[in-house]
């Protein structure tokens, strides 16, 4: 059993959908970008805390390399190691690539980070759309000259000193492993590709996400619990429903909004065990309102206090563990609700439950470059 006071390193899942791009002008309109359904939510319950407004108006545009440096530094004080940035190929076309690249130019950022490859295909129902999904790029994985061109882009990053690295091979996740008819030759492709470049190969992190279940792969080296999406969708429970109204309008109409019970939802996180490289999640809070409408899921009893508590668990069961990374999602999934970034009702508290939660604990979040 690996002792306590080990190195624990919170990386936060990052999402790059804070600017704009052709595809979305021309699926929602010229200037749509993750703010947009932010802004437009409107409370769906007598209580309901919509819309979530940032710190200041902080509407920010990530095109702005000025606001993912002072991004860094928030994270950096509160000991967070890294960002898992959301990363989006379709044979060769990149979507939301961006603000990472800038990252990647800019060395006065120290903060770590690593990619999770979201290898679903891109639909108009991720942004609230009702009714069947409408496929807006198709995702397709091909055979070695794609996967030679997909590793070419990882390459850079790879390389770069600030990529996290987990004996000394950088570390990727990929969202939807099954979706991946022939991952293992990919993979082996990639790991040979990566010991060119004088890795010891990838470190392939697949994520638990909903019902999907890790096929068994040599070349899969852990696994993340993608929470709360895995822990929802097995509880979710409309248990005590709250009625949900119709748009600009105050009478209250048949859709239920789902909930449930924040305590509940982490209890049975915390049931689950986990062996090496079985890497927890935690995560700040869950309301897909702005996405998801009338059918939306919303958490109950959510506080910073309660973040606070469950983090430190999670640190301790994931050191005992043996375990060195605990992930967090999300440092701005302000369309799920789910985000570490300062707003104007809880403004810093949750940073500040993190940076107590690794100073208490024992446990400590470290900063120093691999």
């Amino acid at each position: 059993m690996e002792p306590v006071g080990r190195i624990m390193k919170l990386i936060c899942f990052y999402l790059p959908q804070f600017h704009e791009i052709p595809e979305n002008n021309d699926a929602w309109g010229n200037g749509f970008t993750e703010w947009t359904n932010v802004k437009k939510c409107r409370p769906l319950y007598i209580g309901h805390r919509q819309p979530r407004v940032p710190l200041h108006n902080n509407y920010y545009n990530l095109l702005d390399i000025k606001i993912m440096e002072r991004q860094s530094a928030l994270a950096q004080r509160a000991g967070i190691y890294g960002f898992c940035f959301y990363h989006y190929w379709f044979n060769g076309r990149l979507v939301l690539e961006k603000p990472v690249r800038n990252w990647l130019k800019n060395k006065n950022i120290r903060t770590h980070f690593c990619f999770c490859w979201a290898n679903e295909p891109w639909t108009k129902t991720w942004h609230g759309a009702g009714g069947n999904k409408e496929i807006l790029i198709p995702q397709t994985y091909g055979g070695s000259e794609e996967w030679d061109r997909h590793y070419c882009y990882f390459r850079e990053y790879f390389l770069d000193e600030r990529y996290i690295r987990y004996q000394n091979k950088p570390v990727l996740l990929i969202y939807r492993l099954k979706n991946i008819s022939d991952f293992n030759r990919m993979i082996q492709y990639w790991n040979a590709c990566a010991k060119k470049d004088g890795f010891d190969g990838i470190f392939l992190i697949s994520m638990n996400v909903c019902r999907e279940h890790v096929a068994a792969s040599r070349w899969v080296n852990g696994t993340v619990d993608f929470e709360p999406n895995r822990t929802k969708s097995k509880k979710l429970q409309a248990d005590t429903p709250v009625w949900a109204r119709e748009k600009g309008g105050a009478i209250f109409n048949r859709f239920a909004v789902r909930s449930i019970q924040y305590d509940k939802i982490y209890r049975d996180m915390l049931s689950v065990p986990h062996k090496k490289n079985e890497f927890r999640t935690v995560f700040a809070d869950y309301d897909d309102t702005p996405r998801r409408g009338v059918r939306a899921i919303v958490t109950r009893g959510v506080t910073p206090r309660k973040f606070g508590k469950y983090l430190r668990k999670s640190m301790q069961k994931s050191a005992e563990e043996g375990n060195e990374y605990l992930f967090v999602n999300a440092w701005n999934e302000w369309g799920e609700g789910n985000y570490l970034e300062p707003d104007t009702k809880n403004r810093y508290r949750y940073l500040c439950e993190i940076k107590r939660a690794i100073g208490k604990s024992g446990v400590r979040g470290d900063k120093k470059t691999e």
